[in-house]
């Protein structure tokens, strides 16, 4: 069982910038790609970006390339998603999701049904 935790969520201006974190309860964290997925009100979860175990590989959706980077410490068994640039339709709730184990290079799916545990998500508002 991997258990996630989602932090640094809160309100910012339009063009400014938000770490999030994503913290996991199991040593094994390193054996689990994990993706980030997003829902703003009224609207389905939609995937943001995915990160390989090692973290040598990535995947973003379009709406945030070049302004969102995932990365992740499996020492700390914490992945994190780097906000920049951040949008009045960026606002939402942002969700950390693991899918594993993988092989070390393969990115997690852009699909919901391909991560196995979730966080509870942490709300993230942008101003204009």
């Amino acid at each position: 069982q991997v258990q996630l935790v989602e932090s640094g969520g809160g309100l910012v201006q339009a063009g400014g910038s938000l770490r999030l974190s994503c913290a996991a309860s199991r040593r094994t964290f390193g054996s689990y790609a994990m993706g980030w997925f997003r829902q703003a009100p009224g609207k389905e979860r939609k995937f943001v970006g995915s990160i390989s175990w090692t973290g040598g590989s990535t995947y973003y959706a379009d709406s945030v390339k070049g302004r969102f980077t995932t990365s992740r410490d499996n020492a700390k068994n914490t992945v994190y998603l780097q906000m920049n640039s951040l949008k009045p339709e960026d606002t939402a709730v942002y969700y950390c999701a693991a899918s594993g184990p993988l092989p070390p290079t393969v990115v997690g799916g852009t699909l919901e049904v391909e991560y196995h545990y979730w966080g509870q998500g942490t709300q993230v508002t942008v101003s204009s």
